[in-house]
C-alpha cells in the first residue's frame, strides 16, 4: 500500500502525517499549533493557545463524580524547518525523505488529538479530558515550564512521549550538574619550581580526588538503575603545554536519580570526599564543590491505580504492557513537582503509544500499525478510567 492509501484508510495515520509534514523545530512551533487550533475548531473540540504558545484543550465533564484526565505531548521536533515529505516503506513504516520524521512527539500529539475528537463528539460519560501540547521540549522544556498548572483540573496525567508501544514509565531520573574546582595556592614553572614542596599541580590533585569519588551506578532496584554518577569532563591546562605547574583544574559530573533520598545520599558522600581531601591538601590548594539541579526527579508514587488500569487496557487491546522506569528526563519530571487547581500534586506517567525507531536521525521511522494499536490502548484506558 502507498502512504496515500494508508492515510485514506486510517484517520490517525493521516493526522500524524499531516502534523509531521508541518516543520516545527524548537521555538518554531507556531504553524503546527495554529493547525491544531484549526482542527479543533472544525471538530467541536474546546481549544485555545496560552500566552506562551502551548495548545490547551479542555473538554468538560459529562458525568459527576468522575475524575478528569490530562494528556500531554510536545509539538517540537529534532530537525530544521525544511520541508517534510512522508512515505511508506515495504514493511509498513513511515519515514520522511532525507530528514528526521518527528515521530517524537507528533505520534503522541496525533493520538491525543484524535482521542479528544472522539470524546468531544460522543455521548460517553466521563469526568473531563484535558490536553496540553507544549513547545520546546527538546531544547529546554520551556513550554511545559510556562504551563499554568493552577488552571488544570486533572491530577492523573499521561505524557504520551515514550518511543515504544506498551510502555508505561512510572519514574524517571532527574539531572543534576556537579562541578568541582581546584585552585592551587602556587602554580609555577615545571623546571625551576618543580622541587618546591609548597607548590602543587592542580591537575594531579584533581586526578587524586577523582580516584576517590563515585562513578557509575550508585543505587539500583530490581535490576533498574535508580541513581548514578558520571564523570563528564576534566579541565586542567592544555594538552600540548607541559612546562607549567597547573594552578587550576575543574571536573564536571552528572547525577541522575529518580529517588531524592538516594540522590541526597550520593551528594553527601561526594561533599564529604571533597571536604576530607581539602583537609589533606589545605596548605597547597582550595577545593570547592557545587550542585545545580537542571531537571528535578520524577519519583515513583505508591498509588498503583494508573498502572493497574493501563495493564488491563493494554492487554485488552492485544498489546503487551511494559511497566518500568527510565534513567532520563521528560516532561513528567516537571509535572511531578507541580500541583493542579485543587492543590493536588500531579501524578504523571510516561506512556508509549507507538514504536519509533532511530529517533532524532534521518533514518527515523514509525511503525504505523503500532500507532493504531496505541490508540486502541488509549481508548480502552480512557473507558476504564471513567468506568
Amino acid at each position: 500500500m502507498s502512504i496515500e492509501e494508508v492515510r485514506k484508510e486510517h484517520e490517525l495515520v493521516d493526522l500524524f502525517c499531516t502534523l509531521a509534514e508541518i516543520p516545527s523545530p524548537s521555538m518554531k512551533e507556531e504553524n503546527v499549533a495554529n493547525w491544531i487550533k484549526g482542527y479543533c475548531d472544525k471538530n467541536n473540540i474546546p481549544c485555545r493557545l496560552d500566552d506562551y504558545g502551548n495548545v490547551r484543550i479542555e473538554i468538560p465533564a459529562t458525568a459527576e463524580g468522575k475524575e478528569s484526565l490530562l494528556l500531554s505531548s510536545h509539538m517540537d521536533v529534532i530537525g530544521d524547518d525544511s520541508p517534510v515529505k512522508t512515505y511508506l516503506d515495504d514493511c509498513g513504516n513511515i519515514h520522511a525523505e532525507g530528514r528526521t520524521l518527528g515521530g517524537d512527539d507528533k505520534a503522541g500529539v496525533a493520538n491525543a488529538l484524535l482521542l479528544a475528537k472522539e470524546v468531544a463528539n460522543s455521548d460517553i460519560a466521563h469526568g473531563g479530558l484535558e490536553c496540553v501540547f507544549t513547545k520546546d521540549e527538546e531544547s529546554g522544556m520551556s513550554g511545559v515550564k510556562h504551563v499554568d498548572f493552577k488552571s488544570i483540573k486533572s491530577k492523573y496525567l499521561l505524557v504520551c512521549d515514550s518511543d515504544t508501544l506498551g510502555q508505561l514509565e512510572v519514574s524517571g531520573a532527574g539531572y543534576t550538574m556537579v562541578k568541582i574546582e581546584v585552585h592551587s595556592h602556587k602554580g609555577g614553572h615545571s623546571g625551576i619550581d618543580i622541587g618546591d614542596k609548597t607548590r602543587a599541580n592542580a591537575a594531579k590533585l584533581i586526578a587524586n580526588l577523582i580516584a576517590k569519588l563515585p562513578q557509575g551506578v550508585f543505587y539500583e532496584e530490581d535490576g533498574m538503575v535508580v541513581t548514578s554518577c558520571n564523570l563528564g569532563g576534566i579541565d586542567a591546562g592544555k594538552i600540548e603545554v607541559t612546562n607549567i605547574i597547573n594552578p587550576d583544574a575543574a571536573v564536571s559530573y552528572s547525577i541522575r536519580s529518580s529517588n531524592r533520598k538516594k540522590e541526597d545520599e550520593l551528594k553527601s558522600i561526594m561533599t564529604k570526599t571533597v571536604e576530607d581531601f581539602q583537609k589533606e591538601v589545605a596548605d597547597l590548594a582550595d577545593i570547592s564543590i557545587s550542585f545545580k539541579e537542571h531537571v528535578p526527579p520524577f519519583e515513583k508514587v505508591d498509588d498503583e491505580y494508573i498502572p493497574i488500569l493501563f495493564e488491563a487496557a493494554a492487554k485488552k487491546a492485544g498489546v503487551k504492557p511494559d511497566i518500568t522506569s527510565f534513567h532520563a528526563a521528560a516532561e513528567t519530571h516537571i509535572y511531578a513537582n507541580q500541583t493542579n487547581s485543587k492543590g493536588e500534586k500531579f501524578i504523571p506517567y510516561l506512556v508509549g503509544l507507538a514504536t519509533v525507531c532511530n529517533m532524532h536521525t534521518r533514518d527515523e521511522y514509525l511503525d504505523y500499525k503500532s500507532m493504531l494499536k496505541g490508540h486502541e490502548v488509549l481508548k480502552e484506558f480512557f473507558k476504564a478510567f471513567n468506568r
